[in-house]
């Protein structure tokens, strides 16, 4: 019976995640800078937001809390290298300060609109997709409706 509970538990967290992160195009993954421990669960957000997400979506490692650099927990360089190998944006910020707290959503929202736009484009290149530029008809029905006057004709 307790197995059962758990894997229930499971299934139903998982048909939560997956609404969760529906139609997300970007995320800022935010650690704090002082504390290693918050840097580590960066992985395993990271892998979260990969299985529940579209491949296209744009992430940003974001190392908060730079204006404590006297108690840094480790180097900027190992974040750095970290976004550099899983392919994603970094930036440190200082929410305390404003330090690029604006810029690291500029960033996102520009790169999320660029990778929108290629989509698009990639759907205006499909054969199967909706025709632009051409009238379609239809029907005669629907456009003698306006001229016979209804409700509504003066």
């Amino acid at each position: 019976m307790r197995a059962e509970v758990k894997l229930k538990g499971i299934l139903t967290y998982r048909a939560i995640t997956s609404g969760h992160y529906r139609g997300t195009v970007g995320a800022l993954l935010v650690y704090d800078i002082t504390r290693h421990v918050t840097f580590e669960n960066v992985a395993r957000w990271l892998k979260e937001l990969r299985d529940h997400t579209d491949q296209n979506i744009v992430l940003m490692l974001v190392g908060n809390k730079a204006d404590l650099r006297h108690l840094r927990a480790f180097p900027t360089g190992e974040s750095s290298g970290f976004a550099e190998r899983e392919n994603t944006f970094f930036m440190e910020t200082s929410a305390l300060e404003a330090l690029n707290v604006e810029n690291s959503f500029t960033e996102v929202l520009t790169q999320i609109y660029q990778v929108v736009s290629r989509k698009a484009l990639d759907i205006g290149d499909d054969p199967a997709s909706i025709p632009r530029g051409q009238t379609i008809n239809i029907g005669k029905d629907d456009l003698s409706a306006d001229k016979k006057g209804g409700c509504c004709s003066e």
